[in-house]
Parts: structure tokens; sequence; C-alpha cells
């Protein structure tokens, strides 16, 4: 069986940015099995599988390591070959998930997410988080999946060099490090999930559900810029929208070519 598959960076303002995320449009489901193998071939931070619905399309993400609840950067990744490559007319998809209902809106360049929002509650082990993370968090949080550290300035975020099996021995084994931003940027990022069999992901939506309504309310502001300071680095137009975290972005077409399983 011959599948399609396109390679695409998302976030990114320009190829070899942001974040790449593997899209395989299918017809119908493959087996678990054969999409674990293909995420594992790929061997990127994700590889997204869709497949046509009555009133949209089922969408499923997998790491090299396990299937995921919610990931944004594979999500614009499949809006971007869908609305480009597959139905270039087309400017609005629903994508059901793991998560819900995820809307994704083009608007030019522009591909708008429509996410759900994250809270923030006390982390039980903050001490073990900030000694794998390294540096001096002023506070360590937790919202659904991961922790959250924040730093006083992008330049201690950046410098970040963090222990990974520390960081796989806490409960969840994957955090957000933030700061206040920097000029261009309302906040800065970075992501890493050891126990997702990511290191570091490179520019992470599912994060900024979380990250959005906290520094929307921390800065006394809806509408946000982000920056995430990975080494590739990428930016999201933010937006908080209460329930709903609003995140854009672009996306830039690596590759384009066929499976054979």
């Amino acid at each position: 069986m011959r599948l399609p598959i396109y390679q695409v960076d998302a976030f990114a303002d320009r190829l070899f940015a942001g974040n790449p995320a593997a899209v395989v449009p299918l017809e119908t489901w493959l087996p678990e099995a054969t999409m674990t193998a293909i995420a594992v071939e790929n061997n990127l931070a994700e590889t997204a599988f869709f497949v046509p619905q009555a009133d949209g399309f089922g969408l499923r993400w997998f790491t090299p390591e396990i299937e995921v609840p919610l990931c944004g950067h594979a999500t614009l990744a499949s809006a971007f070959v869908l609305m480009t490559k597959l139905e270039p007319a087309r400017t609005h998809a629903r994508f059901h998930t793991k998560s819900g209902a995820l809307e994704v809106t083009r608007n030019g360049e522009l591909y708008a997410l429509d996410f759900p929002s994250r809270g923030l509650e006390a982390a039980a082990d903050p001490d073990a988080v900030a000694q794998a993370l390294g540096g001096a968090p002023v506070a360590v949080s937790f919202s659904t999946d991961r922790y959250m550290a924040l730093y006083e300035t992008p330049a201690e975020v950046r410098a970040l060099k963090p222990d990974m099996k520390k960081l796989l021995a806490t409960k969840y084994g994957r955090a957000i490090a933030t700061a206040p931003g920097e000029e261009g940027c309302d906040f800065v990022s970075r992501f890493f999930a050891p126990s997702a069999g990511i290191d570091e992901d490179p520019v992470t939506g599912s994060s900024h559900c979380t990250l959005v309504p906290y520094w929307a309310k921390r800065l006394g502001k809806t509408k946000l810029v982000a920056r995430q300071v990975s080494k590739r680095g990428g930016t999201l137009f933010c937006e908080d929208a209460g329930p709903r975290t609003i995140m854009s972005g672009r996306g830039q077409l690596y590759l384009e070519g066929s499976i054979y399983v």
C-alpha cells in the first residue's frame, strides 16, 4: 500500500525553523501498530494521521514512543496540508481528537488553532522539578500532564540544560520553562518531555494552552505574542478566549513523498 506523506515546519516563518511534523492523510485508519511504526521510522516529535468524517476529520498524533492526547504543531501541519495540498479552496476544518473537537481557520498565511485552555495548580514535587530543570525558578506549578516552572528572565530559560534522567524520574516527566518576554514578544518558553521520548520539543502548541491563560492574567491583556526559544525557535500569535486558547502561526512545506507499507 502506498500512502502520501508530507513534512511541514509548523509555527515557522521560514524553512528549518519551528517544529517539524509529518502528516499522513488516510482514507481509513491504519492499525495502531502500523501508525506507531511509521512514527518511529519518521523519528520526528510528532506524526499526524487524519481521516475524513461526516463533519470534519478524525486526527491522531504519535511520537516515536506514545500516542498523545493533544498536539498543536502537528494540528497546524495537518491543516496546512489539507488547505494547501489537498483542498486549496478550504479555509476552515474541524478535527475530532482525544481532546475534543479542534477548529482550525486559515487567514492568509496564518493558521488559527482553537484549543481548550488548561489551568494551573500546585505541584506536589516542586524541588525535584527545579533540580531537574536547573537554574532558580521562582515557582513550579502543575497543569494537566506537565509542570510549569517560572523564571525571572528569558536569559535564564535559554541557558537551561536540564538533567533528563532527573526530569524523567518526576511524576510526569515533562516540564515547561517560561519567563516574561523581551523585545517583540510577551513571554518566552521551552518544553522538555523525556517521558514522551522528546528531550526538547522545538515549538509546543499544547503548552500554550497553559501559558496563554497564565500570562494573559498576569499581564492584563488577552492578545499576546509568544516565542519558544528552542534552538529552532518559533512564534505564536495567541489570544486568551476564556475556556479556549487561540494560537496562530505559519507553516512551511519541507517534504512531500510516499510511504510503502
